[in-house]
């Protein structure tokens, strides 16, 4: 920028007039602008220029605890190929079929090319992994209005370099209304359960991204975790081969659990002195149900992924989500900071996703 100014300088242009003056400045704006990463957290948004370079395929046959099936990487990879190994249509990994019901063909297959099958990003079971939404359990109505805010545009992403939402968005164009409601009625029918375990903490492994998430770096060491969530796989090795078995954890600031809970539960009124202090947002029970467990059409919350939800809440507040009941939340979350946000998350998602669920364990 100094040297555009510097060059403006040497050939007298901005004495010329106003009008060159306002026309450096604008171009000095501009380029400052495209030299910027984007300022949202980067830790919700994991993103890297260089994608993962691509696994060969040798014909080994993968085995996942538990389970009698046997995949190769390219039928992990939710990929039906021809001999010459033409692409020709989607069927999602299922090491435990008997973990769920039949799913029906927009779950399990999708439509070539563009609409990928729900359960490969969101797994035959619903729940999810950081990068997308934990999908099990969501009500029929509140499922498909989000799709169509996808394909309206009214529901967008903050960072449209990631690649989850990008195939999200161009799945949802190329889905019909009838893939479209049998992927909500099958998810509908399914019970969330846990999947994500909430530690708190003071430090974190040091992470890199792979695949659209965070993954510990082998021997790299911890970090303090400062005001950011670190949720990465239990089990690297099995998450990558998409097992429906091995889940999350989730580690939060220390104090989150605490800090998250006044504000749930009250908005985070206080009474200091006998004195009413007005909270800073709204309790959420009063839309999502008792034990944030869904509430109608009003989604349930419990127990699910932090990062994502942060995400949620950070759009709705930023207004890249503008669909009819993301407007709702629009008072819910305007006075909320990044920490108030974390601490509300790693809260819910530390709740059992419906009463008496057993936590998920310790690896």
């Amino acid at each position: 920028m100094a040297s555009i100014w510097a060059e403006l300088k040497r050939r007298n242009i901005v004495k010329v007039g106003a009008a060159y003056v306002v026309v450096a400045w604008l171009l000095i704006t501009i380029a400052s602008a495209m030299a910027q990463e984007p300022t949202f957290p980067a830790w919700a948004y994991p993103y890297t220029p260089t994608p993962t370079p691509a696994r060969d395929d040798d014909g080994t046959l993968f085995t996942v605890p538990g389970s009698a099936v046997e995949l190769t990487w390219t039928q992990i990879r939710g990929r039906v190929v021809d001999e010459d190994g033409t692409v020709e249509g989607f069927s999602v990994p299922d090491w435990h079929p008997n973990d769920h019901p039949p799913m029906p063909s927009s779950v399990a297959n999708g439509r070539t090319p563009d609409m990928r099958p729900c359960g490969y990003c969101h797994m035959p079971h619903g729940l999810g992994r950081p990068e997308n939404a934990p999908v099990a359990g969501l009500p029929v109505d509140y499922f498909i209005q989000q799709v169509a805010d996808m394909r309206s545009g009214a529901r967008k992403t903050l960072d449209p370099r990631r690649i989850p939402p990008t195939l999200m968005f161009a799945s949802a164009q190329a889905a019909s209304d009838e893939d479209i409601r049998s992927a909500a009625e099958y998810f509908a029918s399914l019970s969330f359960k846990p999947w994500t375990r909430v530690v708190e903490v003071s430090t974190v492994p040091k992470t890199e991204i792979v695949g659209g998430m965070l993954v510990p770096i082998e021997g790299g060491g911890t970090e303090p975790i400062g005001e950011r969530i670190i949720e990465t796989p239990e089990d690297w090795e099995r998450t990558e081969l998409r097992d429906t078995r091995s889940g999350f954890v989730a580690y939060v600031p220390d104090g989150s659990l605490e800090r998250g809970e006044a504000l749930v539960i009250t908005g985070g009124v206080q009474m200091p002195r006998g004195e009413f202090v007005p909270g800073k947002t709204i309790q959420c029970e009063i839309c999502h149900g008792p034990n944030l467990t869904g509430l109608g059409s009003v989604p349930p919350i419990a127990g699910r992924s932090p990062t994502y939800m942060f995400r949620q809440l950070y759009e709705m507040q930023q207004g890249i989500r503008n669909g009819a009941q993301a407007a709702l939340m629009k008072a819910v979350v305007a006075n909320l900071t990044v920490s108030d946000m974390i601490a509300i998350v790693a809260y819910v998602s530390a709740l059992p996703p419906v009463p008496n669920a057993v936590p998920p364990p310790s690896p």
